[in-house]
């Protein structure tokens, strides 16, 4: 929301930490109108949206006289909520704008111009906030798509866009989407997690911290899996705090949402086709860039193509310590899907060559889950060991085990398996000191079966 000074006769907007409160939607729909039309003939041809101040002042100027003009009975609060609502229209991303601004929203989900839902605390639900038809949507779309330079038309139906904060926007059209304009948000945190966030919030214990702070300190291959919105750019964050500051660190990443605090991090983005379909760069030339210079770490946002294989090549070539994501549904799988990625290099590798760099690329497995309350928790921990045979042998070091559901929130611990990792003497090597003990079932470990 624009810091926008009322003018006297109008009350402070109230602060949007929940959904707006309702307006009477004539009243709303008229004044905006009417606003928008004197905008347009009011405002000087050499204003831009980026001239904010003008566009405000003018805005605050109009909205005073139209509804002095239209004479209508409004209160305080509902003159300075229908002001909230065109301003917003106007300049920010219509009935979005309060939405976006709740922080205890993480995800904003459009479907169509009458069924808009929030992700609340891993929850969705339904909001009240409506557009009034496709158009309009597409208005906000728009608002959306130009400052990248982007389009998006039945000729390109799907564009991947950022808003200025950093969120990530996906947003498919018709014919494509049958109900109308879809818009999926997923709201850049204005800070990232620590591991002792992450503690408080029960994704993690200080015993599994420490752990994996020793391995990123070792300087171990790590990848954090997971399915979609299960927390492991927030896990990939965090486990970057581990970086000594001293590393030149080089984040890869397909939207910038990394958020590294290190003096000495060189940040690499993707960037799609522009409207001519020129000017792609893919996460796999980054990569194959990134080799070129100089770098102590890489971090790879997420693995999701062909970069797969110059990804295993950096870790077999002598970077140690480089951290990246992938989707999959368990660490088992995240073998398995990875496997699948580097054959999209197009590569005409046997599998067990594959197989043999997976297993002498990665070290470690952090496998996360949102469970059914919408809590998001490391659930696995696993050592990538070795091949035998054509098998890649994997190693449990930590699970989460659920015990059962409780007024409808997940009961469980966290607890060890027992098995001390192979690359234990390698913790020591380096001067990181863990406890044997810290290996040790903390309760009788229950396979989840």
């Amino acid at each position: 929301m624009l810091n926008l000074k009322p003018p006297p006769n109008m009350v402070q907007p109230r602060p949007a930490t929940t959904e707006p409160r309702a307006v009477n939607p004539a009243n709303y729909a008229l004044v905006r109108d009417r606003v928008q039309q004197r905008l347009l003939a009011e405002l000087s041809p050499s204003a831009t949206r980026d001239d904010t101040m003008e566009v405000r002042r003018v805005i605050e100027k109009l909205f005073a006289e139209v509804v002095a003009d239209l004479g209508l009975p409004l209160s305080r609060t509902d003159r300075a909520d229908i002001f909230e609502l065109v301003l917003a229209d106007i300049l920010g991303f219509g009935p979005l704008e309060a939405l976006l601004r709740d922080d205890a929203i993480t995800e904003v989900l459009v479907n169509g111009p009458h069924h808009v839902f929030a992700e609340r605390k891993g929850k969705l639900v339904e909001t009240e906030v409506k557009f009034r038809d496709n158009d309009d949507v597409m208005r906000v779309v728009e608002r959306i798509v130009a400052p990248l330079g982007r389009r998006v038309d039945e000729s390109s139906p799907m564009v991947d866009a950022r808003l200025p904060d950093g969120s990530r926007v996906n947003v498919i059209i018709p014919p494509l989407a049958l109900d109308g304009p879809s818009i999926s948000i997923r709201k850049f945190p204005k800070h990232a997690l620590s591991p002792d966030e992450l503690i408080k919030k029960g994704a993690m214990t200080p015993g599994i911290a420490e752990f994996l702070k020793a391995c990123v300190g070792a300087r171990l291959n790590i990848v954090v899996s997971g399915g979609t919105g299960t927390g492991k750019t927030t896990v990939l964050n965090a486990l970057s705090s581990f970086i000594p500051e001293d590393d030149r660190i080089l984040t890869i990443e397909d939207a910038a949402e990394l958020r590294l605090q290190q003096p000495h991090v060189v940040r690499l983005e993707a960037r799609p086709a522009n409207i001519e379909g020129k000017g792609h760069v893919s996460i796999r030339q980054l990569v194959v860039n990134a080799l070129r210079m100089r770098p102590d770490r890489i971090v790879v946002g997420e693995v999701r193509s062909g970069e797969a294989l110059d990804m295993l090549q950096a870790m077999n070539t002598g970077h140690d310590g480089s951290l990246t994501t992938v989707h999959s549904n368990s660490a088992r799988d995240t073998l398995r899907r990875v496997e699948t990625l580097v054959l999209m290099a197009g590569m005409d590798l046997p599998l067990r060559a594959i197989r043999e760099q997976i297993a002498s690329a990665f070290d470690l497995i952090v496998h996360l889950q949102r469970l059914s309350d919408g809590s998001r928790k490391i659930v696995q921990i696993a050592e990538v060991q070795s091949m035998e045979g054509d098998i890649i042998v994997m190693q449990d070091i930590f699970n989460f085990v659920q015990t059962g559901v409780d007024a409808g929130k997940v009961q469980g611990y966290f607890t060890a398996t027992g098995v001390r990792p192979k690359f234990y003497e390698k913790l020591e090597t380096a001067g990181m000191n863990i406890q044997p003990s810290t290996f040790m079932p903390t309760e009788p470990l229950r396979i989840r079966r």
